[in-house]
C-alpha cells in the first residue's frame, strides 16, 4: 500500500524549471539569471504557497541506466564540483542541505508503482552543481531537505514527462518539484559575444510557443517538431528535466516563462513555471 507524506502539509501547485547554464552562475554576480534566482523566494515563488516541506530536483547532470535517487541519511549532502578548470573560489562553496531519504523512498514508490520496474538508490552521492548551484541562489539557508533525481538519456522525452506524471502526487505533500537543465545547450558552439546564434534563437522561441500554447505533445517530440532540435540539443540531458517538470505539472498546467537571458551567444536560460488553474 502507498504511504503518502501528508500529515496536514498544504498543498504545493506550481512545478518549475531553472536553466542553470554556466557554473560560473555561483561567483557571477553581473548574470540576469543570477538575479532571477536569487530573487525566486520573493518575487517567483507565489506569496501565498507554503514553504515547501523538501525539494525533488532532476538535474540533468546525473545519468543512469535505471531513475534513481540518492539518499543521504546522515548530516547535509555533500557538494560534488562536477566541472573543471574554473576559478578556484568555485571549488569552496558549499551548499549543506539535509538530506531527504523519506523523500527519496516516496520518489521511489512512486515511480515503481507507475510502471518504472527498476528503481535505484544511492546513499554516496551528494548533489551536483546542476542542483546546489541553482538551490544555493533560490534557497541559501540550505535548511530545506533536498532529494536529487537522476535522468536516462537512453530513454526518450515522453518516457520523463511521464516519470513526472508519475511524481505529481508529491505536489500535495509539500514537496517542490524542480527540474534543472539548460534549454539550448550545445557547448561546442558557444562563443564569447553578445549576439544570439540564430539556431539558438529560434529552438528558443519554439519551445517557448509551444510550452505557453499548451502544445506539450509536440514538446514531448521535439527532436521531429522542432528546429534546430540536436543542435540545441546534441546530447538530451539537460532538455529532460524539462519533461519531468512538465509531466508533474500536469496536462491541464498552464506554462509560464518566468525568466529569460542569455550567455555565450547560444546558451538560453529560459525558465519555465507549470502552475494548474485553480
Amino acid at each position: 500500500m502507498m504511504m503518502s507524506m501528508n500529515g496536514g502539509i498544504k498543498k504545493i501547485h506550481e512545478t518549475y524549471y531553472i536553466s542553470h547554464g554556466s557554473p560560473t552562475l555561483s561567483i557571477d554576480k553581473t548574470m540576469p539569471a543570477r538575479h532571477f534566482l536569487e530573487s525566486f523566494q520573493h518575487k517567483v515563488y507565489p506569496s501565498d504557497a507554503p514553504r515547501p516541506s523538501s525539494i525533488l530536483i532532476v538535474s540533468g547532470h546525473w545519468e543512469t541506466s535505471y531513475p534513481t535517487v540518492n539518499v543521504v541519511s546522515d548530516g547535509p549532502s555533500d557538494t560534488i564540483y562536477d566541472f573543471y578548470n574554473f576559478p578556484k573560489s568555485m571549488y569552496e562553496l558549499k551548499y549543506p542541505a539535509p538530506g531527504a531519504p523519506k523523500l527519496a523512498k516516496r520518489v521511489k514508490e512512486l515511480l515503481m508503482s507507475s510502471g518504472f520496474k527498476r528503481v535505484d538508490e544511492d546513499k554516496k552521492r551528494g548533489l551536483d552543481h546542476g542542483a546546489w548551484v541553482p538551490l544555493m541562489l533560490m534557497y541559501p539557508e540550505a535548511d530545506i531537505p533536498v532529494c536529487q533525481l537522476s535522468v536516462q538519456t537512453d530513454k526518450d522525452a515522453t518516457y520523463h514527462y511521464n516519470m513526472g506524471k508519475a511524481l505529481a502526487p508529491l505536489k500535495d505533500e509539500g514537496v517542490l518539484i524542480v527540474g534543472s537543465g539548460a534549454t539550448t545547450h550545445n557547448l561546442r558552439m558557444l562563443r564569447n559575444t553578445t549576439s544570439v546564434q540564430p539556431w539558438a534563437q529560434e529552438f528558443d522561441t519554439w519551445l517557448k510557443e509551444a510550452l505557453i500554447d499548451g502544445r506539450y505533445e509536440d514538446v514531448n517530440e521535439y527532436k521531429e517538431k522542432a528546429p534546430h532540435a540536436t543542435v540545441a540539443h546534441p546530447w538530451p540531458d539537460h532538455f529532460y528535466p524539462l519533461h519531468v517538470a512538465m509531466g508533474a505539472g500536469g496536462a491541464t498546467s498552464k506554462a509560464e516563462l518566468i525568466h529569460h537571458s542569455w550567455g555565450l551567444s547560444s546558451l538560453s536560460y529560459a525558465s519555465y513555471k507549470f502552475t494548474v488553474p485553480a
